[in-house]
């Protein structure tokens, strides 16, 4: 403890940045002057306001009495549910407005209403905020903040990272008027409710925002979505929903080189709905550049079965770069299984729906997966009709349940550390046999490691 006590106080914070957990860095505050000095920042560093179970927490009372803790603030998230606090604290909304104004540091802010009157509760917030040089703004909000919000908002310029989501009420916000003035700093952007805008509306105001790199893309014209990201030559991450059929001509304009592609979908057939599977293809047309690929499906009649074409043709143009693959309860065959874990050398997770008879002709269908970390596997159980497949997994008739035997035995034999199926999950690490064991000058002898697995059942 004393040769951490005295380490040089430049390196304290560094070090001390890597606990996130606030009680943590309480305790690290009280070892000493030096300790406390180094961690202080870090604990106003991000300041959340909420509240839980009826019960207020607000750092404005803190900054009020001692106003040097200001300086320290970068984040900070404020609540309209505080303002149902007024008959208790009848100058609450002055004391947040004075303690936000002490905070000229803050280049990141929150807000997050689901009050009935988000105008008036955000407007003295807002007030602060545009004087405050920020980089990144959410907006959470169950009604529409406004025509006098948005007005101001629609000023504000500088602004990297942008997250707009009103659930309910009032016009989709997607821009218009503000995209001119964020078209040179934004490169993160979240539009949660898009629904019922024209596409010629969005195609131009996309084609103002050409440094956009990542984009999530709640509610608009499927058709519509390889014209808007031709817009974006810049774009590496695409969230979005596959809403309707329709026809998706490919723009003259090349689209983007895509890393990461997420897609929302519902269907009620199970072979997943009419023409998704060329629409994805046609927003990945380039080659090895995908390194993520989600797809959030479901069908109201059983589970979508993803059609092995479409593994053929993703991983015929991006098996060399995919390192995550997840698909949640969407099913593919061992067979395909197998067939990507082939194809894909880079996969580092793999989260699908399978059926199998074991647990053993689980394991031979990811035996080529050498860099694999992270299964999760929803699986339906079949009955057996095959012999096993790896002696060493002890099945007794059907294995209908994944033990920690199991997943030993896999981890061993592969780089797997995460393994969930149905709901087992198992988390794997090597570590010194005993937590006071002698260390040896050969660090490498068995008998000084070994795998430690944790389970976790989610029943």
């Amino acid at each position: 403890m004393s040769t951490i006590v005295n380490l040089p106080f430049d390196l304290l914070q560094p070090i001390l940045i890597h606990l996130h957990d606030r009680r943590h860095l309480s305790t690290v505050a009280l070892v000493s002057h030096a300790f406390n000095h180094a961690v202080t920042p870090l604990l106003y560093r991000r300041l959340d306001s909420q509240v839980k179970r009826n019960i207020l927490y607000h750092p404005s009372a803190t900054l009020l009495k001692r106003p040097e803790l200001a300086q320290y603030v970068w984040h900070v998230t404020e609540t309209g549910t505080v303002q149902r606090f007024r008959q208790v604290i009848p100058h609450i909304t002055e004391d947040i407005v004075a303690a936000l104004r002490l905070c000229t540091n803050i280049t990141s802010a929150t807000w997050v209403d689901d009050t009935l009157t988000p105008e008036a509760n955000f407007l003295p917030i807002l007030d602060v905020l545009m004087t405050l040089p920020l980089r990144e703004l959410t907006i959470r909000t169950q009604y529409d903040p406004g025509e006098r919000v948005w007005s101001r908002l629609n000023t504000i310029q500088g602004i990297r990272r942008l997250s707009v989501w009103s659930l309910e009420w009032g016009p989709p916000r997607v821009l218009q008027g503000w995209a001119d003035l964020l078209s040179s700093s934004l490169t993160h952007l979240e539009l949660g409710r898009c629904a019922g805008v024209p596409a010629t509306i969005l195609i131009s105001v996309f084609m103002r925002l050409p440094f956009l790199q990542e984009l999530c893309l709640k509610g608009a014209p499927s058709a519509a979505i390889p014209a808007i990201i031709a817009c974006l030559p810049n774009l590496i991450a695409l969230d979005t929903e596959y809403l309707d059929s329709g026809n998706y001509r490919t723009p003259l304009t090349p689209l983007p080189r895509l890393q990461r592609l997420t897609v929302q979908t519902g269907s009620v057939d199970i072979d997943g709905p009419q023409k998704l599977w060329t629409w994805m293809r046609i927003l990945l047309p380039h080659q090895q550049t995908l390194k993520s690929f989600t797809l959030n499906a479901f069908a109201v009649h059983g589970q979508i079965t993803i059609p092995r074409p479409f593994i053929v043709n993703l991983t015929g143009r991006h098996g060399k770069s995919l390192q995550d693959f997840a698909v949640g309860v969407a099913q593919l065959t061992l067979e395909t299984v197998s067939y990507m874990c082939l194809t894909c050398p880079q996969l580092v997770t793999l989260e699908c729906s399978v059926a199998s008879p074991d647990v053993d002709s689980i394991a031979k269908a990811i035996e080529a997966g050498h860099n694999l970390r992270t299964l999760s596997l929803h699986v339906s159980w079949i009955p057996h009709g095959s012999v096993d497949l790896l002696p060493r997994f002890e099945s007794e008739g059907k294995a209908s349940r994944f033990t920690e035997e199991h997943a030993r035995a896999l981890m061993l034999q592969t780089h797997l550390r995460s393994i969930g199926i149905g709901d087992q999950s198992y988390t794997g690490r090597w570590v010194h046999r005993g937590c006071f064991a002698k260390v040896t000058q050969d660090l490498g002898k068995e008998e000084d490691v070994v795998l430690e697995v944790v389970g976790d059942s989610f029943v």
